[in-house]
């Protein structure tokens, strides 16, 4: 069973997270609101995120503070942040806004499908790299159970198939993202997607050195 990403709403008014949540219902996604940046540093404790959706105006604690907080924790700077806006300051504010570590600067009223679709490429991305990750935690059983039975019986060519095919599809996925996203020239959703490629290909090339033969000499 795929285990659902979840996207962060962080919106001090009630009908702003209702409207963002009917927007992006759609993607079959968990969504979690936070009403202030209090509530969502908290929430950024314990849970993981694909992306979070930002206000710029909040009481208290603002957009660009709470940015700054999560952009400062290890856990969380990696995590793409998508500010959304009332009130179109000009260039000098959008500008604030990507030096906080925004990945886009959204203005109020946006489009509905545009917001959709910008999201949905982080969550893809997000569940991408889950994926990579678990291939990379069975690499890893795969080459410790290698070093333990030095001098016995090759690993299990079963397991090795396994492990094959599922990086084969994860590469699949990855390659048909990376062309949608040239076609929208995101510029930070492509950088994204090219670092999961380099991985990727980090990943493959060890799982080819554990093959049968591999690296063995000739004759």
């Amino acid at each position: 069973m795929v285990q659902k990403a979840k996207i962060l709403l962080v919106d001090d008014r009630p009908e702003n997270l209702l409207a963002l949540e009917a927007i992006l219902s759609a993607l079959d996604q968990t969504l979690v609101r936070a009403s202030s940046g209090e509530e969502a540093l908290k929430a950024l404790l314990t849970d993981d995120f694909a992306v979070i959706l930002l206000d710029v105006q909040m009481p208290g604690m603002d957009g660009f503070e709470t940015a700054a907080h999560i952009k400062r924790r290890e856990r969380t700077r990696d995590i793409p942040i998508i500010f959304l806006t009332a009130i179109n300051h000009g260039p000098h504010h959008t500008f604030r806004g990507y030096a906080a570590g925004a990945v886009d600067y959204i203005s109020k009223p946006f489009d509905p499908w545009v917001l959709r679709a910008k999201v949905s490429v982080f969550v893809d991305l997000y569940m991408k790299n889950c994926q990579l990750r678990e291939q990379a935690s069975l690499l890893r059983l795969q080459l410790d159970g290698g070093r333990q039975n030095v001098g016995e019986a090759k690993e299990s060519p079963g397991l090795l198939a396994e492990l094959s095919a599922r990086l084969a599809a994860v590469e699949e996925q990855a390659e048909a993202l990376s062309k949608q996203l040239d076609e929208s020239a995101d510029a930070a959703a492509v950088a994204t997607a090219a670092h999961l490629e380099r991985k990727l290909t980090g990943l493959r090339r060890a799982l080819d050195a554990l093959e049968p033969g591999a690296g063995a000499p000739a004759g």
